[in-house]
Parts: structure tokens; C-alpha cells; sequence
């Protein structure tokens, strides 16, 4: 599979949880996938900072995206 089906596939679980972010004033945004299968994004809106962002990541966005891409090993969230 080529980074381009990567990226369409991670965005398409994004967008299976982004209206869960959306109604509590956040977001989410793909950075990129590197060599070792992690999956960087960085959390925007009140998902920046937020005390249960790291429970979100795991259990909702990062469950999302091991669903479609089962290779991916980890998601990561990195701020500005």
C-alpha cells in the first residue's frame, strides 16, 4: 500500500470521531506516519491539553485507525 491509501484510509477513521471531538470543541489533524507504523497527530481546539486526551487517543481515535490500518503500532499526539 502506498503512503497516499495510508493517509486517505487514517483520514477516513478520523472522520469516524471527529464528530465526538467536535461536540466537545475539539479536533484532530493527521500529521504523518512514519517508518516505524506510528501514527502522528496533533490534537487542536479543547482536545489540546485536555486532562482525558490521552484516554481519547487510545481508546477512541487510536482504536479508529487500528481498525482500518491494523499494521499501525501506535498513534501519537504532539502540540505545536
Amino acid at each position: 500500500m502506498i503512503m497516499a491509501d495510508y493517509k486517505l484510509k487514517i483520514e477516513e477513521a478520523l472522520d469516524s470521531v471527529r464528530p465526538f471531538l467536535k461536540m466537545d470543541g475539539g479536533d484532530v489533524e493527521f500529521v504523518e506516519m512514519n517508518a516505524n507504523n506510528e501514527v502522528i497527530l496533533k490534537l487542536l481546539g479543547s482536545c489540546n491539553g485536555c486532562s482525558m486526551s490521552h484516554m481519547t487517543m487510545k481508546a477512541g481515535i487510536e482504536e479508529a485507525i487500528k481498525k482500518v490500518l491494523p499494521e499501525v503500532t501506535s498513534v501519537i499526539a504532539v502540540n505545536d
